[in-house]
C-alpha cells in the first residue's frame, strides 16, 4: 500500500514539474525593466496616464519616447541616447520619462503620423508641445543618432517653456 501511494506521488510530482515555468535553453533571463535599455538608472512611468499624473504632481515636463524593439533606427538611436550622460542626467533630474512600444489612443501624440523613433514633450498642464520639433519637415518629431545635440536643445526648450508659461 505504501509503495502504491509513493509511486502515485512520484508520478504526480513528475507530471506537475513538466507544467512548470518555461526556462529558455540559454538559461534564466533577467526580467526587462521599464527602461527597455534607454536608461536603466531612470525612473520610467508605466503608462501615459501615470506619466501625466507624475508630470502634473511634480511640475516637470513629460518626455514620451515612441520606439520599436525590432526597428534598426530605434536601436541605433537607443545606443547613443542611453550612453549620453548629459541626456541621462537631465532626464533624471528634470523630466518625467515614458517609453512606449505601442501607440496610445491620444491622437495628440501623433500629430504628423505614427513612426519611430519619435519624441513628444508634454507640459504639466497636459498640453502636448507640438512646437518642439526635430529637424525633419515630414517627420517633425523623429530623431536619429546624430540629433543628440538637437534633442538636448529641445529638452532645454521644454524646461524654458515650463518656467515661462506656468
Amino acid at each position: 500500500m505504501i509503495k502504491a501511494v509513493f509511486s502515485a506521488l512520484l508520478v504526480l510530482v513528475a507530471v506537475t514539474s513538466t507544467f512548470g515555468k518555461y526556462i529558455p535553453k540559454t538559461g534564466k533571463r533577467i526580467p526587462q525593466t521599464l527602461s527597455r535599455g534607454w536608461g536603466d538608472q531612470l525612473i520610467w512611468a508605466q503608462t501615459y496616464e501615470e506619466g501625466l499624473y507624475w508630470s502634473r504632481s511634480r511640475n516637470k515636463p513629460l518626455m514620451v519616447l515612441f520606439h520599436l524593439e525590432d526597428c534598426p533606427h530605434s536601436q541605433a538611436f537607443k545606443k547613443v541616447f542611453s550612453e549620453n550622460n548629459e541626456i541621462q542626467k537631465t532626464l533624471d533630474e528634470k523630466f518625467i520619462v515614458l517609453n512606449l512600444v505601442y501607440e496610445t489612443t491620444d491622437k495628440h501624440l501623433s500629430p504628423d503620423g505614427q513612426y519611430v523613433p519619435r519624441i513628444i514633450f508634454v507640459d504639466p498642464t497636459m498640453t502636448v508641445r507640438a512646437d518642439i520639433t526635430g529637424r525633419y519637415a515630414n517627420r517633425m518629431y523623429a530623431y536619429e543618432p546624430g540629433d543628440i545635440k538637437l534633442l538636448l536643445t529641445n529638452m532645454g526648450k521644454a524646461l524654458k517653456l515650463l518656467k515661462s508659461e506656468l
